[in-house]
């Protein structure tokens, strides 16, 4: 049984609908006394009596609600930032779909590195709306999306309530707060990415976790790192040392270890397989893949350590910074802070924080680097970052209180009642310059995605034929490609024009039976260039095209060429070397439009003159 402290805060958490708080907040103790300390007359900086004393916020259907609303602007808004994700994930999935979509060399059989299971998740779905309804395949698209922001919003629910029970609802009104406009948040929770599939069910598991719900936790993990990221594991190494050396349940890890391994694996083996072709457990071959081989994914682009650095302040702005200094700010608070009661219900900070600092500790000593690896712990850091906030706040009324007496029975004689100022100026500023982050994001680089879109328009002109094959050609912007989802009808295709691009592009799954386990000859694990995944310019229907006034013989200004094509749609495009740094980052009014730079990212149509 929980001690009686312990119950006292559970219970100051309960609110109405099996929520966490109420919405109106609790009448004090023995009328101004309640935040008075027994020793000495020091005001009293426990959790406990900061949830009475300010225990206003969200209940966690309300706190839902909100996830659900910000996710769903998150489906619709937010463009695909990752070429991995078009040409892994929404490709295969494409082709799952409807038949037809290209293939990396990940998901060719000799390689094998990608798991079709993890892709039947989000295909099922996708293809029980496409057989009932027959919609536009853009719709297909957006219907994934708002399943994968719905399903982040489930997650985040059950991390809230969690993280109201174990820190306090402080710290969980101010992480509701960093969520919901955390630019992190609005990039990863819709992304069609394992990393983000892994943060869905690795910060499930740490809620699990927290909530002392080990074999949940212990299968939630599993099903991150199986069905989504095998390095996302290290999520739960602390969940593992506190079950094995603090509570010494060896019975109830390895039980549910093995119960996990037999209901994820032994599927996704099987269905794997069946893909392939021959046995495969993917998780592993990207893990040998990565770890194993002698170039691993380093020939796919190098980082220094400042990418991270700059990468998690564009993504939180100052609630990353917060989140760096947190173990900082803990050891000062434990030093110069008194506290009667602990500050957490079931396990010290220095466990329960712990996976943010380990995956930071392994993954920026990797060369490679990429903006999703550090999707998993994303949620993690609006958690540091609020217990910040909280540290500093009780930092605050700490020296106020020895600079200014304050009298035991004094209305308000609590940290919350003297500091809130500094949480809401906090929550003000992350907000804004999350807004403004975000903003700038869709106005500088969702231009390809609304380019495309103009193709579906073209289906119901009078100049569409269904019976003849219309090439869409790319050329030096073909990692800006959004997908076959954008395509109108299957007699669309995607080709390749040679650029000034000298590595590994995609090929289209091979037609017939069997297709996933056909190797195209060209694909190797080197990103070296083949000569055959190019097209032939004069059979170009149409061509997408980033004009930002730059421009060599593999990569002339296609748009000035008249007599071949016709502009159908032209949207601004940021150009990135061209505008100033902090202004292309975030948006500031009057300012911003006086250092940007934009080009025309434009669909050019080929006339019917010029057509062979």
């Amino acid at each position: 049984m929980a001690p009686p402290a312990a119950r006292l805060r559970y219970n100051a958490n309960k609110s109405d609908s099996n929520a966490i708080l109420t919405k109106k907040p609790p009448k004090k103790l023995n009328g101004k006394n309640e935040g008075k300390k027994s020793n000495g007359g020091k005001a009293n900086t426990s959790p406990v009596s900061a949830e009475k004393t300010n225990a206003i916020m969200p209940g966690v259907d309300t706190a839902f609600k909100t996830f659900v609303s910000a996710r769903l602007c998150s489906a619709i808004w937010a463009y695909i930032s990752d070429c991995d994700e078009t040409f892994n994930y929404w490709e295969p999935l494409h082709y799952i779909i409807n038949g037809r979509g290209l293939q990396t060399w990940e998901y060719s059989p000799q390689f094998a590195l990608r798991s079709y299971t993890y892709l039947l998740l989000q295909g099922v779905p996708g293809w029980i709306y496409q057989k009932i309804f027959n919609p536009s395949p853009i719709l297909i698209f957006y219907m994934v999306r708002c399943m994968l922001g719905f399903g982040c919003a489930v997650m985040e629910r059950f991390m809230y309530k969690s993280i109201c029970q174990e820190f306090g609802i402080h710290i969980g009104r101010l992480w509701l707060i960093f969520q919901l406009f955390s630019v992190g948040m609005f990039v990863s929770s819709t992304a069609l990415l394992p990393s983000s599939f892994s943060m869905y069910f690795g910060c499930a598991a740490l809620a699990a976790w927290w909530q002392e719900k080990y074999s949940l936790a212990i299968f939630l993990v599993a099903l991150s790192a199986l069905l989504g990221w095998p390095f996302a594991a290290l999520i739960g190494v602390p969940l593992v040392l506190d079950m094995l050396i603090r509570k010494h349940q060896w019975k109830t890890f390895l039980t549910w270890s093995a119960i996990s391994a037999a209901t994820i694996a032994i599927p996704m083996i099987v269905i794997d397989s069946s893909y392939f072709g021959k046995i495969t457990f993917a998780p592993l071959n990207i893990i040998i893949y990565n770890v194993f081989t002698s170039h691993g994914p380093n020939i796919f682009g190098v980082e220094p350590l400042s990418y991270y650095v700059f990468n998690g302040f564009l993504n939180f702005n100052i609630i990353w910074i917060l989140a760096l200094i947190t173990p900082l700010l803990l050891i000062i608070d434990y030093f110069i802070v008194p506290a009667k009661s602990k500050s957490t219900l079931n396990y010290p900070h220095y466990l329960s924080l712990a996976p943010l600092y380990l995956w930071l500790l392994v993954f920026f000593a990797q060369p490679h680097k990429e903006e999703r690896f550090m999707f998993p712990i994303y949620p993690m850091i609006s958690l540091c970052g609020a217990v910040s906030v909280d540290v500093f706040q009780r930092i605050f009324f700490r020296i106020k209180s020895l600079l200014v007496k304050i009298k035991p029975g004094a209305n308000g004689a609590h940290y919350l009642d003297h500091s809130m100022f500094i949480a809401v100026m906090i929550m003000m500023v992350s907000t804004l310059m999350g807004l403004s982050r975000v903003f700038s994001l869709y106005r500088n680089y969702h231009a390809p995605m609304d380019v495309m879109m103009e193709l579906n328009e073209f289906k119901v002109s009078n100049e569409y034929r269904a019976n003849q094959i219309y090439n869409v050609c790319i050329g030096k912007d073909w990692y800006r490609y959004p997908g076959s989802f954008f395509l109108p009808a299957e007699n669309f295709r995607l080709r390749f024009l040679k650029s000034e691009f000298r590595g590994q592009l995609p090929a289209y799954y091979v037609d017939g039976e069997n297709s996933t386990q056909i190797a195209h000859p060209y694909f190797n694990d080197m990103n070296q260039e083949d000569e055959r995944m190019y097209f032939d310019y004069q059979r170009c229907h149409f061509l997408i095209d980033f004009d930002k006034g730059t421009y060599t013989q593999l990569e002339p200004n296609y748009s000035k060429r008249t007599k071949d094509w016709i502009v159908l749609k032209s949207l601004p495009f940021l150009i990135q070397e061209k505008s100033h740094k902090l202004f292309r980052a975030f948006y500031v009014p009057f300012y911003t439009d006086n250092h940007t730079t934009y080009g025309n990212f434009n669909l050019l149509k080929r006339k019917k003159s010029s057509q062979s």
